[in-house]
C-alpha cells in the first residue's frame, strides 16, 4: 500500500463517527462491541475528502432511511458538509455471503485442518474485498477514499447489519 505525502491528506480523515440509534438502534454488547472496534479502526486510520468540499477533518454520522444508508458528513464543528444515501441492495448479497463465510471460518477453527482454514479465510478476505470495491464503486463521484478505508466502512456496513439478524 503506498501512503500519501505526509502533508497531503493529513486533513482529508474522519475523526469521529455516530450511528443513528433511532434507524440504527442498539444491540446486545458482542455486536456493540464489534460496532466500537469498527469505528475505532475507521478512526485510527482513513482517507475520507468529500467531493467538492474544503479539506477536513470530518464526522460522519450514519443512519438507514428505507433501504439507504446514510452518510451526513459534517465539519468537527457540526457544520453539514454533505449528506449522501446509498442503496443497501448491491451490498446485501455480498454481506449475507460475508456472513456464511465467516460462520463457516468460525466452524472449521474448532475443527479443520490448518490447509482447510486457510482456504476459507482466502475466501472470506476476498468476499470482504469485493465489498469494498462495490463501496468505493458506490461512492466515486461523491467521497474519495483509498481501499484500506473502505475496507473499515465495509466491516463498519456489516456489523451494522448484525442487527437485523440478531435483534
Amino acid at each position: 500500500m503506498t501512503r500519501p505525502p505526509p502533508d497531503e491528506d493529513s486533513n482529508n480523515r474522519i475523526v469521529a463517527v455516530t450511528l443513528d440509534e433511532e434507524s440504527i438502534g442498539r444491540s446486545g454488547p458482542d455486536i456493540e462491541h464489534e460496532r466500537a472496534i469498527a469505528i475505532y479502526d475507521l478512526i485510527e486510520e482513513n482517507v475520507f475528502a468529500p467531493e467538492g468540499a474544503p479539506e477536513g477533518p470530518f464526522t460522519l454520522h450514519l443512519a438507514i432511511t428505507g433501504n439507504r444508508l446514510m452518510f451526513d458528513i459534517r465539519r468537527e464543528d457540526g457544520t453539514p458538509v454533505v449528506a449522501h444515501l446509498l442503496s443497501l441492495t448491491p451490498f446485501r448479497r455480498i454481506v449475507k455471503d460475508y456472513f456464511m463465510i465467516c460462520d463457516s471460518y468460525y466452524q472449521a477453527i474448532r475443527t479443520a485442518t490448518t490447509d482447510k482454514i486457510e482456504a476459507i479465510d482466502m475466501g472470506r478476505r476476498g468476499i470482504h474485498d469485493e465489498g469494498s470495491r462495490t463501496l468505493q464503486e458506490r461512492l466515486k463521484g461523491k467521497v474519495r477514499i483509498d481501499f484500506e478505508t473502505s475496507r473499515r466502512l465495509f466491516t463498519l456496513i456489516c456489523v451494522l447489519h448484525w442487527k437485523g439478524q440478531d435483534a
